[in-house]
């Protein structure tokens, strides 16, 4: 099948894609965006959140003829050009970012959670991100850069709240 789609925002036509592609093979492989990142395939770690239609996805569970017609945005369509997004300037600057796997997924669910709640307490940073699965922040960096991003959006100062994030340190798997 022929898929049309706007990624991005711009118009995107992909030839010979089986129906049943997921939408994230098409993006890393047939378009060139590797920003989501392939890990599970299951929809369980989040590494692959793209907005489908403005709504938050995992693109392993999409299959590429749901996206026939859609609008599509990836981690990379965040940035202006060369220029962050202040989200992903806040990743790199609270060190959220270590092996990277994660990060794409956080990052889009990140801007999905300050764009309904500009300024979210960290019990609701933690449920919006509670579909994202880091094995090695431990979480801490994560919440301060969600907490950093809403500040540098303008949106004033993050909400309070104990930024601990339990038992899990930094380089351990643990839950939000």
């Amino acid at each position: 099948m022929r898929l049309n789609t706007t990624v991005n925002g711009e118009a995107r036509q992909v030839d010979d894609v089986w129906e049943g592609e997921s939408l994230l093979y098409v993006l890393r492989e047939r378009m060139g965006l590797p920003g989501s990142k392939n890990a599970c395939e299951q929809g369980e770690c989040g590494s692959c959140t793209v907005y489908l239609d403005g709504v938050t996805v995992c693109a392993c569970l999409v299959a590429a003829g749901q996206a026939e017609g859609r609008s599509i945005q990836t981690v990379e369509g965040l940035a202006d050009g060369a220029a962050l997004d202040p989200i992903q300037q806040a990743f790199i600057d609270a060190g959220a970012v270590q092996c990277g796997f994660c990060t794409p997924g956080l990052i889009v669910a990140t801007h999905d959670l300050l764009a309904r709640r500009p300024q979210p307490e960290v019990a609701e940073i933690r449920e919006a991100l509670a579909g994202n699965l880091c094995r090695c922040t431990g979480y801490q960096q994560i919440i301060e850069a969600v907490q950093a991003a809403a500040v540098s959006r303008g949106t004033g100062q993050a909400g309070n709240g104990q930024a601990g994030i339990g038992p899990a340190g930094a380089g351990q798997a643990g839950a939000l």
